[in-house]
């Protein structure tokens, strides 16, 4: 509580969110049970590189608020109200890593609005301190990974990310990187890091190669900016191009449904640059993400896997033995196994059950060792 500045106004009519939410208002800070999701307003932008005068505005929250809860929508949602910017920017930082690691051990989801996306470590550093390796996947046109041995930035917040030691960081994918935007050096270094990305391209040609990511992910982080001017209008500089509104709110939604993701993150919401739409849609894609989080199956498959078909692909080179993929009964998604040392076997269990799609088990069967394994078993070794 003592992180947050209230809601200062609460509209809401009978029947919509603003009448069903748990809100931090002046005086009454919501009790936690466990389950659900809260949302988390901090507009900290020092890391961007802009100066922006007025630090607030949150008109995406009076939109959320209007919408409808849907059907399955059982659980606990909370506005916790507005993290507003520490003294340095690494009081910030410090604020959202607390708030998450306490949120996350009581099995809450944060969604952090607001700032610039280098409050990804922030969300980060929450989940450092629970002390398990973590997968984060960003929906972003430019790949954000930088040098180390630049100040960090927003621009650089990936590389920051894997000079921490101890390290917790298994593994970083990104939807949506458009190449005239990312530089060679960039591209290199996330294949030698055996790191994964989907372009733009592909994700347009087919969905279904952006919802593995999505699926593996412990912490989304979603740039705004990676959403086309048309359908975002408001920013200077906005890109022409991107993904449209339905896509983005597509995102959201399998990412919500995903068993295993425990965070999303909407970043570089501009206070008093977006336009109203821009703040509609970002109510939407929360909607969205809740819809999703309220369908979940409970079939990542750690234990028993009775609920699950398997198939064993011989393989008649460049692997030991064979590939095992499992098919879920309940959803009909798909994962493969990849080996993993033994003597760190604890450390890895979450990782070594990669999501993956029908098509990766159609390439094993034609003999070919799909990319998601091969890149899954060199950060294992």
């Amino acid at each position: 509580e003592m992180y947050f500045a209230p809601v200062e106004t609460v509209a809401s009519n009978e029947g919509t969110l603003g009448d069903f939410l748990k809100i931090h208002t002046t005086g009454s800070f919501p009790e936690f049970s466990k389950g659900g999701v809260a949302l988390i307003y901090v507009p900290e932008f020092r890391n961007s590189g802009k100066t922006i005068a007025n630090n607030s505005d949150d008109r995406f929250r009076h939109a959320f608020y209007k919408l409808f809860p849907g059907d399955l929508w059982k659980t606990n949602i909370y506005d916790l109200g507005t993290i507003e910017p520490g003294l340095n920017i690494e009081d910030t930082y410090f604020a959202i890593a607390t708030v998450c690691k306490e949120l996350v051990k009581n099995e809450i989801i944060p969604v952090v609005i607001g700032g610039s996306q280098d409050l990804t470590y922030g969300v980060y550093q929450g989940f450092e301190q629970l002390e398990q390796l973590i997968n984060i996947c960003s929906v972003d046109s430019k790949l954000d990974i930088g040098r180390p041995d630049e100040p960090f930035t927003a621009q650089n917040y990936v590389s920051h990310l894997l000079v921490q030691r101890p390290c917790y960081l298994f593994n970083f994918a990104n939807i949506g990187c458009q190449a005239p935007m990312n530089g060679k050096h960039e591209m290199e270094l996330f294949d030698k890091l055996y790191f994964d990305y989907c372009r733009l391209g592909e994700f347009n040609t087919d969905f279904k190669r952006a919802e593995p990511h999505l699926r593996n992910s412990d912490i989304l982080s979603v740039d705004v900016k990676s959403i086309r001017n048309s359908d975002f209008p408001g920013q200077k500089g906005q890109n022409p191009n991107g993904f449209y509104a339905d896509q983005i709110c597509q995102i959201t939604r399998y990412a919500g449904i995903s068993d295993k993701l425990m965070s999303l993150g909407i970043f570089n919401l501009e206070p008093d640059q977006d336009s109203d739409t821009a703040h509609e849609l970002v109510a939407q894609m929360i909607w969205y993400f809740i819809e999703g989080y309220t369908q979940r199956k409970g079939d990542f498959p750690i234990g028993s896997k009775k609920e699950y078909i398997r198939f064993a692909v011989h393989m008649d080179e460049g692997v030991e033995d064979e590939i095992v993929f499992y098919k879920s009964n309940k959803s009909e998604r798909w994962w493969m196994e990849v080996p993993y040392p033994s003597q760190n076997g604890q450390r890895y269990l979450r990782h070594h059950l990669v999501p993956c799609d029908f098509e990766d088990y159609q390439r094993s069967m034609k003999n070919e060792i799909p990319d998601l394994w091969w890149k899954t078993y060199q950060k294992l070794e």
